[in-house]
C-alpha cells in the first residue's frame, strides 16, 4: 500500500501504483486495439529546465494520441491531487504547452 492507500497492482507483468491506475491502461489497450487512439506510452518524464538549471520533472501516467491530438493523463484521487502535483501540472502547461487529462475516482 502506497501512502494514499492505493494498493499496488500488476497486469501484464506491469506494476501501477494502483487498481484504479492498471484497470485505466487496461481500457486504453482496449482504446488502441480498436483504433481510437495510438501511441500508448506510460511513465514519459517530461523535465523542467530553465537556463541550464534543472527544476524537476513530470512523469505522465500515459501519453497517447487521439484525434490527432497529443493527450497526457493522470489517474488521480482526490488525496493524490497535492500542492506538488498542482505546481507540476502548472509548469508542464507553461514549459510544454500541455494540459493534463485527469481520470480516477
Amino acid at each position: 500500500m502506497n501512502k494514499y492507500k492505493a494498493i499496488r497492482t500488476t497486469v501484464d507483468g506491469i506494476t501501477f501504483d494502483s487498481k484504479g491506475e492498471a484497470r485505466r491502461y487496461q481500457e486504453l489497450l482496449l482504446l488502441q486495439r480498436a483504433k481510437v487512439i495510438s501511441g500508448l506510452e506510460r511513465q514519459v518524464k517530461y523535465p523542467f529546465e530553465y537556463r541550464g538549471v534543472k527544476i524537476g520533472s513530470y512523469v505522465a501516467d500515459f501519453t497517447y494520441t487521439e484525434r490527432g491530438k497529443h493527450v497526457v493523463e493522470d489517474f488521480k484521487s482526490p488525496a493524490s491531487k497535492t500542492p506538488t502535483y498542482n505546481l507540476k501540472k502548472k509548469l508542464l502547461k507553461a514549459f510544454y504547452g500541455v494540459d493534463i487529462f485527469e481520470t480516477g475516482k
